[in-house]
């Protein structure tokens, strides 16, 4: 089973962020609660931790603005 990471909404007012950086590389291993990218809003940059263990796909580049939703990654 795998679980799909998006762009969460971290704020009301918020309908796009930036996905400043991958801090995993693509196929590595994470466990629950490293931090795998940091995402950038108008208000401020955080860090995102992984919901759950297994091996990070990447599927959006780092340094777009994307819309809240949208899928960027995968943990299978």
């Amino acid at each position: 089973m795998s679980t799909t990471l998006t762009i969460p909404k971290l704020e009301m007012s918020m309908s796009e962020g930036t996905l400043a950086e991958w801090k995993v590389e693509d196929g590595a291993a994470v466990k629950e609660g490293d931090v795998i990218y940091v995402l950038e809003t108008n208000k401020t940059a955080r860090d995102i931790e992984a919901p759950t263990a297994g091996t990070l796909v990447h599927k959006a580049p780092a340094g777009e603005t994307y819309d809240v939703g949208t899928e960027i990654g995968e943990i299978v």
